[in-house]
């Protein structure tokens, strides 16, 4: 019988984690590195770890695998020029392939909760700020006089643990006081809605851009990579406005699907 290694451990919301993908055979003339490096390729190509996805650093897949660290570096370094992973400094290697994207529709408004939801993502936030403020170009974009306070809410998304988005939302605390002490590291959306405030409408665009030394940082980019700046003004049933979002998603992993009608 054909001798493998494969450490089986579960990854997030259940999925399969990295070694129980792999299958290395030691029966066979090919080098070790080199069938990691094909199984990874394809694991690659077939979608199956999608870029963004966080692989183990050097010495955890070593010792994920009982390998040496030597012939672990030399597979990462060879995907590496193939453009297929990026270093992300101690937290391992970034995907930077080009498997399949996530899908997501813009037929009806949804927070990013949601969204992870459909995709069959477990979604997380990181509260990078949070605090009421008062703002007068947030005001004038609320159509409020330039003492109202707003609630600045900075957060970096992600699903199933990779970051996907950075994100800046301002919030009328007028409209929802609640707000201001919350915890919202979970769907803003789903306690606006427990406060009894629905977000029924939205006005949405869409730009190309790229990420500050910042979001490089949070993405885990080597290099900028094209993003997507998505703004959001939305409304409540009685047309007052609710909240304004500036939220950058990753342009190396997002798609966005839009059916029109004639």
């Amino acid at each position: 019988m054909p001798a493998t290694t494969a450490v089986p451990r579960s990854g997030p919301s259940g999925r399969p984690a990295l070694p129980t993908l792999l299958e290395l055979r030691s029966d066979t003339a090919m080098p070790i590195y080199q069938q990691l490096e094909q199984q990874l390729s394809r694991l690659i190509d077939d979608g199956t770890l999608l870029p963004g996805t966080t692989l183990p650093a050097e010495r955890q897949l070593a010792e994920d695998l009982g390998l040496s660290r030597a012939t672990v570096q030399r597979c990462y370094h060879r995907l590496r020029e193939q453009k297929l992973l990026a270093a992300h400094g101690r937290l391992g290697f970034v995907v930077q392939g080009t498997g399949t994207r996530l899908q997501t529709g813009m037929d009806r408004l949804k927070g990013f909760t949601e969204e992870m939801r459909e995709l069959g993502r477990e979604a997380s936030s990181v509260v990078l700020e949070q605090k009421v403020v008062s703002d007068r170009s947030m005001a004038s974009i609320f159509g409020l006089p330039s003492p109202a306070q707003f609630l600045k809410l900075e957060r970096l998304r992600k699903g199933d643990g990779i970051p996907m988005s950075h994100d800046t939302a301002w919030y009328n605390v007028t409209a929802a006081p609640e707000l201001a002490k919350a915890d919202l590291s979970r769907s803003v959306y789903a306690f606006l809605r427990e406060c009894g405030i629905a977000l029924v409408h939205c006005e949405q665009t869409i730009e190309a851009t790229s990420p500050t030394a910042r979001e490089c940082e949070m993405f885990g980019f080597t290099d900028p990579v094209p993003c997507l700046l998505i703004k959001r003004r939305s409304f409540a049933r009685d047309k007052q406005m609710i909240e304004y979002v500036e939220g950058l998603f990753r342009g190396d992993a997002y798609t966005y699907r839009l059916s029109l009608d004639a």
